[in-house]
């Protein structure tokens, strides 16, 4: 069976699903250049006249016509390949794939939609779609506030002898703080934007008040809780130790995450970037209380949580790096110890600003910004595809576009940001499209042909750039 940690190579490349029956029937390896590598209209899972509308105003502005191709290729990946919208007792619903994995994760459903989320005011049809993501989280939530991905159905899954509470709902249950959080920031910035508040109804009310009590409960005050999970399996950071309850913490007033948004084990459980997460989620779920639910009590205990959890942040989060200075430790248990890296995944230390759980401008944010991007970090790769982060997940010296774009979207500084579309724009093998990571020394050794969190990220970055820095764009990059 296909998970994100398989791949396997053919003609010395790793790909991911290709050979396994599930190359997407619009992939093509042989398409004459910079021809449109989309699905035919026909095939596509959901159009929106202003995405569309979108793609060709920014590519019209874009001089580089391999920039303008992947643009074109990759803004629109998740809408036309991954979303399977309906609708449920006259409600929205909306069930989005990763790509190559027929499943739904809380974190990559929301990442793959929210780049449409500033066109939804003038498109009925792609609201109704969020409006449907929105729902379906919810629910998720209700089901498992502890599984990371789902079926589309009480199906079961390859992954039913994992030692933990498995349901048929659940495709995979690796506890991760950012599944919760994520949801809280798509619907937290859909009612900005569009100023509806209907998908605050009482599930969705009542799933934000179990994020709470699970955030809670793990602080792990009261003992470990009742999550835990144990793998059959060769790769050491695809289970749990201590009987699947990870590492032992102190109580300190962060939050446990047994597993990375990358679905790796933590070392340490404290994890950093996904505590950063959390602390925005809870003060974006308390003025949601608040202001729609008018609901003072679990308002004031969302901003209660948010406060410890900073201020436990701030004490032991921090660490003396003798290059860097004062920067951010990616993981802490709370007893003194610190792992100082970072990983490709989202939340990081980088993706901080990304989050709004950081200024740019921090000072200790910059100084973990120059730890985090140079060979101090041991997931930082250098070779002669290109340089990024990477992470345990796929290897050592595979980096990923993900933390390429993030690396972008992150900076001030438009030679940096030129820098990295370039290595976008030189790595994608030919294919027209992001992929989860490759070989540091040879972009057509990669994995996932498919991964459409990472399309549509690029997509993002195309648009901040045009809309912040249009003069890069007028140039072969």
């Amino acid at each position: 069976m296909l998970t994100r940690r398989n791949f396997i190579k053919i003609n010395g490349v790793a790909t991911a699903g290709i050979g396994l029956g599930l190359t997407p029937k619009w992939y093509s390896s042989s398409m004459p250049a910079f021809e449109s590598h989309r699905p035919k209209l026909a095939d596509r899972k959901f159009t929106s006249k202003s995405v569309e509308a979108i793609i060709q105003k920014v590519k019209a502005d874009i001089k580089d016509p391999e920039v303008a191709w992947l643009f074109e290729n990759c803004y629109p990946n998740t809408l036309d390949t991954t979303v399977n919208y309906s609708e449920k007792d006259g409600k929205p619903d909306t069930f989005v794939i990763t790509g190559d994995i027929f499943a739904m994760w809380m974190r990559d459903s929301s990442a793959q939609v929210w780049p449409y989320l500033p066109l939804i005011k003038e498109d009925p049809a792609l609201k109704k779609l969020v409006q449907g993501v929105l729902s379906r989280q919810a629910k998720c939530v209700i089901i498992d506030p502890y599984a990371n991905a789902f079926n589309e159905g009480p199906t079961g899954s390859e992954w039913d002898t994992d030692v933990t509470d498995m349901k048929p709902d659940l495709h995979e249950r690796k506890w991760e703080i950012d599944s919760l959080c994520y949801p809280v920031r798509l619907a937290y910035n859909y009612w900005k934007i569009s100023g509806d508040t209907s998908f605050f109804d009482e599930n969705w009310q009542k799933a934000g008040k179990i994020i709470l009590d699970t955030f809670k409960v793990q602080q792990r005050k009261n003992g470990n809780g009742p999550y835990h999970f144990q793998r059959k399996t060769e790769t050491a950071s695809d289970t749990a130790p201590n009987k699947g309850y990870g590492n032992p913490v102190r109580p300190v007033g962060l939050i446990c995450s047994i597993f990375r948004p990358s679905d790796d084990a933590t070392i340490y459980p404290f994890l950093v970037p996904s505590n950063y997460f959390a602390v925005t989620s809870l003060k974006q779920m308390a003025e949601m209380y608040s202001t729609i639910g008018h609901d003072a009590t679990t308002a004031a205990s969302c901003r209660a949580l948010a406060a410890e959890v900073e201020a436990a942040l701030k004490k032991y989060a921090v660490a003396n790096h003798p290059i860097y200075g004062k920067i951010l430790a990616f993981e802490v248990d709370g007893y003194g110890n610190q792992l100082l890296m970072d990983d490709s995944n989202v939340p990081s230390l980088l993706a901080l600003p990304y989050l709004d759980s950081l200024p740019v401008t921090d000072p200790l944010y910059q100084n973990t910004r120059r730890f985090v991007l140079s060979s101090s970090n041991p997931y930082f790769f250098k070779g002669k595809a290109a340089e990024g982060i990477g992470g345990p997940h796929v290897g050592i010296n595979y980096i990923w576009p993900m933390a390429i774009i993030m690396r972008g979207l992150t900076s001030t500084n438009k030679e940096e940001i030129t820098k990295c579309l370039h290595m976008l724009k030189t790595t994608h093998a030919g294919t027209g499209f992001m992929h989860e990571g490759f070989h540091k020394d040879n972009a057509n050794d990669f994995t996932r042909k498919w991964f459409a969190w990472a399309n549509t990220l690029f997509g993002e970055l195309i648009i901040k750039v045009h809309r912040t820095h249009p003069d890069i764009l007028q140039k072969t990059i």
